[in-house]
């Protein structure tokens, strides 16, 4: 059993959270029991979450997509009270990290997804991604290939790019709009979470490759390996709840 408190602490140094001005609340959503023992971590906060949450046992539950965001309307709506009851119900704490989980050098979902795709994390790209060279040049159809045995999904590509891909940024979630600044940093490919409308026609224009591997898909590493270093750190249990995403 750990102290909710250190448990919130721990993490907000490990992420450095205060170098990362985010869209809501960082950390701490909703405040639960002061001791935890399980840790149930997943991508969004949803009612489904919450109450499998509950049903394992869990004191503490982790997101990338909390509940709250600057610009919502401040009634609390069905939903969002239905949300509330869940985690008031079984006394669960809420905490949310978003923006500095995708940025962080280690265990961040861009660090992670360049690991495994075979991308050097030189420098940064949109704030809060990477950039860099790829261990060994490949063609646009092998490193969909590779993204898609990564994410058990297949990615949408617009192969607008070089012969061989060379350099790639890396930025999970919706950030489709930083296509134009991987074009300018002489990348020859940009990996994301999901696509925009005006996508196609930027990634022509640029002469870039554009690869959407999914928002849900791209960034469920981040969650579960800060769960880990918190279980590791505080001797506790944690789980990773999957509900797939088709966005």
């Amino acid at each position: 059993m750990a102290s909710r408190d250190e448990i919130l602490a721990f993490c907000d140094r490990l992420l450095d959270v205060d170098l990362y001005p985010d869209y809501g609340p960082v950390g701490l959503q909703v405040t639960g029991g002061p001791e935890v023992r399980k840790v149930v971590c997943g991508v969004s906060a949803s009612l489904e979450l919450f109450e499998q949450a509950a049903e394992r046992g869990a004191q503490l539950v982790l997101v990338h997509h909390g509940l709250f965001w600057k610009g919502d309307s401040p009634v609390v709506t069905p939903f969002l009270r239905d949300r509330l009851r869940a985690l008031f119900d079984a006394d669960l704490t809420l905490a949310a990290y978003h923006l500095a989980l995708d940025a962080h050098p280690e265990i961040g979902n861009n660090a992670f997804l360049c690991r495994e795709l075979g991308v050097k994390p030189e420098q940064r790209f949109a704030d809060v991604g990477w950039g860099g060279p790829i261990a060994k040049p490949v063609t646009a159809s092998d490193f969909a290939e590779r993204v898609q045995r990564l994410v058990d999904r297949m990615p949408l590509v617009f192969s607008y790019g070089p012969e061989e891909i060379r350099r790639v940024a890396v930025c999970s979630g919706g950030a489709a709009k930083a296509i134009g600044e991987a074009a300018l940093g002489g990348y020859d490919c940009f990996v994301t979470g999901e696509a925009g409308e005006p996508t196609k026609h930027a990634a022509k224009e640029a002469g870039i490759h554009f690869v959407a591997a999914g928002h849900y898909a791209t960034e469920t590493s981040g969650v579960r390996l800060l769960a880990a270093r918190i279980a590791d750190e505080f001797d506790l249990e944690w789980e990773f709840v999957d509900l797939p995403n088709p966005v």
